[in-house]
């Protein structure tokens, strides 16, 4: 496998890149699709046999299970970084390790449907609090320790949109290379 098809394969829709501008059309679509990705994520993986689900999607990737709950961990991480955003000046967050929280048992053996539920009311929290969201609100951000960068709550509705449709895309991808449609 080339150093290219390894990119593609981890970035399949490639990497994220911020607009150069926050229109309010813009943030209202990237909040409809992640308003949709609990449902969007649940049809292609409810289905799914555990062989299935413990494939990775790429060498040296996460199986299909890990993505699964990975995406349900960060996503919760999002919603309370946005709420210390809202409710506290410019904080410094606490970052996690994804990699070690993905080799936790939970993300390893746990089945998906405790997580699929969890992000759908997760999603219906975070997508009714962005959409109540003022343009002051917007402009709330907070300070990410390990590249001391602060992100605006902006910035994070199109980061978790594409973050839910990177992820999703490593699953179809994988269930298009390998047949399972």
């Amino acid at each position: 496998m080339t150093a290219t098809d390894l990119e593609k394969l981890k970035y399949p829709i490639g990497k994220f890149e911020f607009p150069t501008e926050f229109t309010p059309e813009y943030l209202l679509a990237k909040i409809d699709e992640i308003e949709s990705f609990p449902e969007r994520l649940k049809k292609e993986t409810l289905h799914l046999t555990e062989e299935q689900l413990n494939t990775p999607y790429r060498p040296d990737g996460w199986t299909v299970r890990q993505v699964i709950h990975h995406c349900a961990e960060s996503h919760m991480n999002c919603y309370i970084r946005i709420k210390w955003a809202l409710t506290e000046n410019n904080p410094v967050i606490k970052p996690y390790d994804e990699t070690l929280w993905s080799e936790l048992p939970d993300n390893l053996n746990m089945p998906i449907q405790p997580t699929l539920t969890l992000l759908e009311g997760l999603h219906y929290r975070l997508t009714f609090i962005l959409r109540n969201l003022s343009n002051t609100d917007l402009q709330k951000s907070f300070i990410h320790p390990e590249n001391n960068s602060e992100y605006k709550i902006k910035q994070l509705i199109g980061t978790y949109a594409w973050h839910g449709n990177h992820h999703l895309a490593h699953i179809t991808t994988l269930k298009k290379r390998k047949n399972w449609m």
